[in-house]
């Protein structure tokens, strides 16, 4: 962007600015979810976003003509307000566009940063773009950048790694999501590069992953250089790339919760960094600052406006918001340069992306959803994420490849043929759910198609003591980890154990077949020794999303693997936290941790 073309965009973000009331004002820093949106409300209140939370649909498994419907619609509301100011459509798009039946659904971001693979993080983010805006989304709630320094946190499945350098990496997908900025563009600057891509929030700012004891919205307690060091670094990528938007996190740093930090939020995050695209809240985040949650909506509102928050994800209360606010402004508790800032900034990002000029939805894009190139790019994806603990009882003798020429084999397991559960959290509802939640290929459908007919393939999710006792079966393939339901916010887990009895599924089967385990999950589980001791082959697939053909590809050998651990995996939980560089490092399997079957690495 030269400097001419920053300076028009002040100038209309100004001049529009000096013509809006202060309802109007308080209107654009208000997010609303779309179940209790109605036209009249978008053009009286001028409401500046509306966003469609995880299971919020337009109908039952609705087409991306459903989706664009839906919000062209709520669109043409907003340019019907006194200003036409266009609003900001968003959605949680956190590894594919989840929200949206038939999407192509990646890998989540533990898998990516098993990839190592800034490129194809970007890859990721283009293909995600595309989704969103055919379906006329502008504003996807990702990327998660958090690092996650304890497995224990129900939400780790959402970081690339424990390391900073490997989140700082992954940032990549900004650069897919918004496009790439050009050489010499203006530093904090938001950037949006076409009606191809879409607006990003890096999140959730900042610590969440360095929780004590690894407790969702829990409490990071740490001085500012390791605050700094470890968990901020990667908002300079996503800011360095152009990011529009930074949504603040749950959690509490050194017991103050950042949804009212204005040392973080405003001083850091603004005004040492510079960021001058805006900053959102989280679901109710703002309720957080009182006790009991919400129960002095007022004050709530005050602290976290005055903290720096620009855009306020209500989701549902908005007209309490919007007269309390008003009223906080007009008492001189918040001054009018505060909401002009933050409007200032909405708006900033509201003409970066072009919505002024483009309100509405490119329907020529739609074809594109779950389209063989982008399940061909998420299978990739699945496929080089794959980590490869364990290759044969006898090093010499190593169980993978499989052999696709077998007679008979055995596919077992709680995972092997339920797609719900291999997409995992922010597929169709936020926790996720099991069964055909979607349009996708099963473990047990990719195993299937890499067989010939010669093969026979029996399936039982629990195996039966007639199946285990047959004598002419070759191998077993045996699919567990973690349930959908148990991830998230409500995964916190001080156990860890192999959810579903996923322990005793191996245990029974390893006992009487060779078996490889697949392992489903969003981060290290338990692993006991005498388990491992039965199991021919182990890998970690994480929750791989639609695409179980990447898993067929690399056990069978069409593919190497090629994952590498982005996770310590810890020996016992009484070890917890366990990061690589610690001084006392005993884990199971390091950092970097993963095997290939190739001579070279076998």
């Amino acid at each position: 962007m030269a400097k001419v073309e920053e300076e028009v965009i002040e100038a209309h973000v100004k001049q529009l600015l000096s013509r809006m009331t202060l309802k109007e004002k308080v209107g654009q820093m208000t997010q609303i979810e779309s179940q209790v949106a109605t036209p009249a409300a978008i053009k009286d209140l001028s409401i500046g976003s509306i966003f469609s939370a995880p299971g919020s649909l337009p109908v039952e498994n609705a087409s991306p003509s459903d989706w664009s419907d839906m919000v062209d619609g709520f669109q043409r509301s907003a340019l019907e307000s006194r200003l036409g100011i266009p609003l900001i459509y968003g959605t949680d798009a956190v590894h594919g566009n989840g929200n949206v039946f038939g999407a192509a659904i990646f890998p989540h971001n533990v898998g990516l940063g098993a990839t190592g693979d800034a490129d194809l993080a970007r890859r990721i983010g283009v293909a995600t773009a595309l989704e969103a805006r055919a379906c006329g989304i502008h504003y996807t709630f990702a990327p998660c950048v958090a690092v996650c320094k304890d497995p224990r946190w129900g939400r780790c499945y959402e970081s690339y790694s424990e390391d900073t350098e490997i989140v700082s990496k992954m940032t990549s997908i900004v650069s897919g999501l918004q496009g790439q900025p050009p050489q010499g563009y203006p530093k904090g600057y938001p950037f949006v590069a076409g009606r191809n891509n879409i607006i990003a929030s890096a999140k959730h700012f900042v610590g969440e992953g360095g929780t004590k004891k690894g407790v969702n919205e829990g409490n990071n307690i740490s001085s500012y250089d390791d605050l700094e060091r470890i968990h901020m670094r990667p908002y300079l990528d996503c800011i360095s790339q152009g990011v529009s938007t930074i949504m603040v996190s749950y959690n509490s740093w050194n017991g103050q919760r950042l949804h009212g930090h204005s040392f973080l939020l405003t001083e850091i995050l603004k005004d040492k960094l510079g960021f001058r695209g805006f900053v959102i809240s989280d679901w109710d985040g703002i309720d957080q600052l009182c006790e009991p949650e919400g129960s002095n909506y007022r004050l709530c509102i005050s602290l976290a406006i005055n903290a720096g928050i620009d855009m306020v994800m209500v989701p549902f209360r908005y007209e309490q918001f919007i007269e309390e606010l008003i009223y906080l402004v007009e008492s001189g508790e918040i001054p009018m340069s505060r909401i002009d800032d933050a409007v200032e900034r909405i708006l900033r990002v509201k003409f970066v992306a072009g919505l002024f000029e483009h309100p509405f939805t490119d329907t020529s894009l739609q074809d594109i959803v779950g389209c063989k190139m982008h399940r061909d790019l998420a299978r990739e994806a699945v496929r080089r994420s794959l980590v490869l603990f364990k290759n044969g009882k006898d090093p010499m003798e190593p169980f993978l490849p499989l052999e696709k020429n077998a007679k008979r084999i055995l596919v077992a397991g709680t995972h092997a043929d339920d797609l719900g559960n291999q997409c995992g959290g922010w597929t169709a509802t936020k926790y996720g759910s099991s069964g055909r939640i979607t349009i996708g290929t099963t473990i047990l459908e990719a195993i299937k198609k890499a067989f010939g007919d010669d093969t026979e393939i029996i399936y039982e999710k629990y195996p039966s003591t007639e199946t285990l006792a047959r004598q002419d079966i070759t191998f077993a393939i045996v699919a567990v980890g973690e349930a959908v339901n148990v991830q998230n916010g409500k995964g916190d887990n001080s156990k860890l154990v192999i959810p579903l009895n996923g322990a005793d599924i191996i245990s029974s089967v390893a006992d009487k077949i060779p078996s490889l385990v697949i392992l489903i999950s969003g981060r290290p589980l338990v692993l006991e020794p005498w388990l491992l001791e039965k199991i021919d082959a182990l890998v970690a697939a994480w929750l791989p999303g639609t695409e179980g053909d990447g898993i067929a590809d690399v056990i069978f050998g069409d593919h190497d693997f090629e994952g590498q651990l982005p996770v310590t995996w810890f020996k016992r939980v009484e070890q917890l936290p366990v990061n690589a560089g610690d001084n006392s490092y005993d884990p199971l399997y390091p950092l970097g941790f993963g095997l290939a079957c190739n001579k070279e690495r076998c």
